[in-house]
């Protein structure tokens, strides 16, 4: 089964669980992962969202499964993520 990879631009939040906010300099980030399934492979991306601004990582998660991908991302320290956050500027 070949993999599709939706297009950048696209934000679907219906398979994505919000995992926290990040605060700073009086901005609030609602940090979303978007999760699936493809075959015997799981994938997950990041999303920030503050208002109408968002950024969206590639599918940097591959794991074997849902809650594998979930696992991973929880090992992300708050620092992490703000510097996935400011390379997506």
């Amino acid at each position: 089964m070949e993999m599709t990879t939706p297009a950048p631009d696209t934000l679907d939040l219906s398979n994505a669980n919000h995992m926290g906010d990040l605060a700073r300099g009086g901005t609030t980030w609602a940090v979303h992962l978007e999760t699936r399934q493809d075959g015997p492979v799981a994938t997950g991306r990041v999303h920030f969202i503050a208002g109408e601004v968002r950024r969206s990582s590639a599918w940097i998660f591959r794991e074997w499964t849902v809650a594998d991908v979930k696992t991973r991302f929880a090992e992300f320290s708050p620092l992490e993520l703000w510097r996935l956050l400011e390379s997506l500027s």
